[in-house]
């Protein structure tokens, strides 16, 4: 059931669905989130069921406030602290030490914890219900099944889940990709997963160089939307230059059937069958517009997607990766 996020009344109808451990699919920034009561493991349970999503991949934790951060977390170093006061809220995930007996099945078993404060009108107003219910933070995973294209409208968490899950519409998500994670664990920062805050944008906030895991000499925790293959949707997704793109087309010509292309450069097909969108110039406007894409295409029935690969530049990786992690599949 699809419920006006902008009501308080369905506002609090979701909230009260959470406390009673049930449930709610939520609107943020990025993506929609598919939620539950962070601090109970049983409603937790009911994401990982409900997506297919192994307990042991940790869930992100949404709090309406930086303030709320205590209840979950051990402790907040102080160049995560600056993090907090630069981009919460905001699309920005902090992987820190976890308070012992609190939230175990969001983190999947790990001695850390992701929290976020997500920057969306309808997201702080359920977050806040929750918390005057009772319920310091909401586990969110995007509502999705585990491993496909994350949803960023209310239509397409109902695609995915049908009409049994209460969802709190917001609109379409202005950022469209996840948020970027930071692993807060340690003495300095490290990017887990690149998003639309880019590595230079956290450097400076926090005053430290942020490293790659390939630099760390232990392992970092696990974190959400970090698998080789995610992001996917049901057609096959291959990443190609753009005259690479063109020669394919090329070959193919009026015999191209059952393939979108989606790139910057324009194309050109011998063949009325190539399902063709435009991709934006602007990387943030790619960001919103990828998961949405993905899915038309999905629905138009095309068995092959053929995409130009991103920019090198630092303000693409966050599309890069999710693009990159889709093709894997």
């Amino acid at each position: 059931m699809i419920l006006d996020g902008a009501s308080p009344a369905s506002v609090a109808q979701a909230a009260a669905a959470i406390a009673r451990g049930e449930l709610v699919a939520f609107p943020t920034e990025t993506v929609y989130g598919l939620g539950a009561d962070a601090t109970a493991d049983a409603a937790v349970a009911g994401i990982f069921a409900a997506k297919g999503r192994p307990s042991d991949h940790p869930l992100i934790v949404h709090l309406p406030e930086a303030g709320a951060a205590g209840a979950f977390a051990a402790a907040v170093p102080a160049f995560a602290a600056a993090l907090m006061q630069a981009f919460w809220p905001g699309p920005l995930t902090l992987i820190l030490p976890r308070r012992a007996g609190v939230a175990g099945g969001a983190a999947g078993g790990q001695t850390s914890i992701g929290l976020r404060c997500p920057a969306h009108p309808v997201a702080h107003a359920f977050l806040l219900a929750c918390q005057a219910a009772g319920v310091p933070g909401v586990a969110g995973p995007s509502a999705n099944r585990f491993g496909r294209v994350s949803p960023t409208t209310a239509a397409h968490v109902q695609s995915e889940f049908g009409d049994g899950l209460l969802v709190l519409d917001g609109g379409p998500c202005r950022v469209g990709i996840e948020s970027t994670i930071i692993d807060c664990t340690r003495a300095q920062p490290v990017l887990l997963r690149p998003g639309m805050l880019t590595a230079a944008q956290i450097e400076q906030a926090c005053g430290q160089r942020v490293l790659l895991p390939a630099e760390l000499d232990s392992a970092a925790p696990r974190a959400a939307g970090t698998l080789e293959s995610h992001y996917a949707p049901n057609a096959k997704v291959r990443l190609m230059d753009a005259r690479a793109l063109q020669t394919a087309l090329d070959v193919l010509g009026e015999d191209a059937t059952g393939i979108a292309t989606w790139s910057r450069a324009i194309l050109r097909t011998r063949s009325s069958r190539v399902l063709r969108r435009r991709m934006p110039d602007d990387a943030s406007e790619t960001a919103r517009q990828l998961f949405a894409v993905l899915r038309e295409f999905d629905a138009q029935g095309v068995k092959l997607i053929w995409v130009e690969t991103p920019p090198a530049e630092a303000e693409w990786d966050g599309v890069r990766d999710r693009l990159q992690r889709a093709a894997a599949s």
